[in-house]
């Protein structure tokens, strides 16, 4: 989810470092010096602010996401959601005022985290979710190939993100993307993605699920260290 979010947001990366690096911190303020409570309230503050703004480009990103989904054909639609408390919260409140619920939730766990060993609440604790966008069915009541479908719908409406923010779609790479997808979803997706305008670059170990391309696509082998035509 986090490399998504810095594909577009490349700020995010920072923010998640610098919150990890408080984390770290307080867990082992909490451990050996349990009683520098300026200290941990400094610690405390800086998690709460990145979090937050970590959490709102996470929730940013599900909403472009979710509101433009991949249209290129028929292949099934993901959606995109999350499970976190303080996204809950940025939903309905102002940045500030979660960073200030935020604060309040550390200081209130510190005998808890410090017995527990970890920080309860914070950006690391969220969930990233997914659902087919037609059936509602979520990806861990899903079979292999349903899961598969999510993810690859997840990234051909990223690329279609990107393509929406910036004027060009990225070179979409996809290592065996057929694998596990039943025929009309293997159909479905080599037919959407001949819609894209975009290099595509698909791996597999069979050619014949991808005689869809024929005449269509490029067929290269690799052999010895050698790409050569097939």
């Amino acid at each position: 989810m986090d490399r998504l979010v810095m594909a577009l947001t490349p700020d995010h990366a920072r923010q998640m470092a610098a919150h990890e690096r408080s984390v770290s911190s307080r867990n082992r303020l909490l451990a050996d010096r349990p009683n520098e409570t300026l200290w941990l309230a400094s610690l405390e503050d800086s998690i709460a602010r990145h979090a937050v703004a970590a959490c709102a480009a996470r929730l940013s990103l599900v909403e472009s996401m979710n509101a433009h989904p991949f249209s290129g054909g028929d292949f099934p639609q993901s959606i995109l959601s999350l499970n976190c408390d303080i996204t809950r919260k940025l939903m309905s409140a102002s940045a500030l005022q979660v960073e200030d619920w935020l604060r309040a939730k550390l200081r209130d766990s510190r005998t808890e985290d410090r017995t527990r060993g970890s920080t309860s609440v914070g950006a690391h604790k969220a969930d990233f979710l997914l659902s087919d966008a037609k059936t509602g069915r979520s990806a861990e009541l899903s079979s292999s190939g349903q899961q598969k479908a999510m993810l690859i719908g997840v990234v051909l409406s990223h690329a279609a993100l990107i393509e929406q923010s910036r004027g060009d779609a990225p070179v979409i790479l996809l290592d065996e993307p057929l694998l596990h997808l039943d025929e009309p979803r293997r159909d479905a997706l080599l037919v959407s993605l001949l819609n894209l305008n975009t290099p595509v670059l698909l791996t597999g170990t069979d050619a014949e699920p991808f005689s869809a391309l024929t005449g269509k696509a490029g067929f290269f082998n690799v052999q010895d260290g050698h790409i050569q035509p097939a």
